[in-house]
């Protein structure tokens, strides 16, 4: 595939993107209120995304490019946030190229076969643009119908999808995950290598239809030391990061309990570092010199009184002010049971909350 040179403001053909706070902040840029997004923003605590995906299932409604809108659109029309988060799933391209796996509710990606040798590997196919036309189609019709938010692509990072693969689901102690990487270092190599070029294929496409900038998601890279990070898994992930680099948009690298890691993460490519909420920011920006950082509210936090909220953000936006750039998120996800309007009143607070 092609990797066009021109930002992506310019690529989307809306003018409106050229002001966009998100990516004036990504970019180290001025911005005239601080940005904000929620990772999981389209999801569960929403009454419409509840309606809109009765009796469809998760993976179901990944592929159906009218659903992905829809959803994507949901929380940009009901908050007002400064970007739209690509509506999907870190498994979806395994599923397109084939591999047998399902998300069951309450458990997460469960894989019929999981990875245990070469030969599984192997089976797994490149993933190409023809494997996701619904993805295309998707974007597509979401830059039309966004104006001037910008749509956030994303993928997940290859230690993450591996850990899924060779656990067969999830798993807090990524046991066999750690086995094969300590164990069989040339089958682990090999597929950190697939899902890192099924990764970075997965980000071409969303932003060659008009993704104005992408996320890889991290989740489980805490499990790792700084050494077996850097060693086993910080090379693939800058393999993806640098071909979502060359595409021209800015790159956010994403990790759950990270704080041993965020200097790597932001070695490794990316040009934004999420910070989750269990390092404050003011300890995180040191660790990332010259890169914009997102986040980091405790997501429980929008469980308490509104002022009790607000002042926690106020001191989130505050830290914010030391980095390049900062884009005001959770430190994780929108936890399901959240009040909508609970997450209303903290965007207009960020929004309203002076820059300077």
């Amino acid at each position: 595939m092609s990797t066009p040179s021109t930002p992506a403001a310019s690529r989307s053909g809306h003018p409106g993107l050229a002001s966009s706070p998100f990516l004036a902040a990504v970019r180290g840029e001025p911005v005239d209120h601080t940005p904000v997004w929620f990772m999981r923003q389209a999801g569960r605590s929403l009454p419409e995304y509840r309606k809109v995906r009765e009796g469809v299932g998760m993976l179901e409604s990944c592929m159906d490019p009218d659903l992905v809108v829809e959803i994507t659109l949901q929380p940009v029309r009901r908050y007002g946030v400064d970007a739209a988060i690509f509506f999907s799933d870190i498994v979806l391209p395994l599923k397109a190229v084939g591999v047998d796996l399902d998300i069951k509710p309450g458990v997460g990606p469960v894989v019929a076969e999981p990875v245990r040798t070469l030969a599984d590997v192997e089976r797994i196919p490149d993933l190409t643009p023809e494997h996701v036309g619904f993805i295309t189609q998707a974007v597509q019709g979401l830059v039309g119908e966004l104006g001037g938010t910008p749509l956030i692509g994303f993928a997940g990072a290859p230690f993450t999808v591996a850990s899924y693969l060779v656990e067969g689901g999830p798993s807090k102690e990524h046991a066999r995950t750690k086995a094969m990487m300590f164990g069989a270092p040339d089958v682990w190599d090999a597929l950190m290598r697939k899902i890192a070029g099924i990764a970075a294929t997965y980000l071409e496409v969303q932003v060659a239809a008009g993704a104005s900038a992408v996320q890889l998601f991290d989740s489980w890279a805490g499990a790792l030391t700084p050494a077996d990070y850097t060693e086993h898994v910080m090379p693939h992930s800058a393999g993806v990061l640098a071909r979502a680099g060359a595409l021209g948009v800015p790159r956010i690298h994403f990790g759950v309990g990270t704080a041993n890691l965020l200097t790597l993460m932001g070695e490794a490519g990316a040009d934004v570092v999420g910070v989750d909420w269990r390092t404050p920011l003011d300890r995180a920006i040191p660790l990332v010199p010259g890169k914009a950082v997102q986040g980091n509210l405790d997501p429980t936090l929008v469980f308490a009184p509104t002022e009790v909220m607000t002042a926690r953000a106020a001191q989130v936006i505050e830290a914010g002010r030391a980095a390049p750039g900062h884009v005001f998120n959770l430190g994780h996800g929108v936890l399901p049971s959240t009040d909508p309007d609970q997450l209303a009143r903290l965007t207009d607070f960020v929004h309203a909350y002076p820059v300077g």
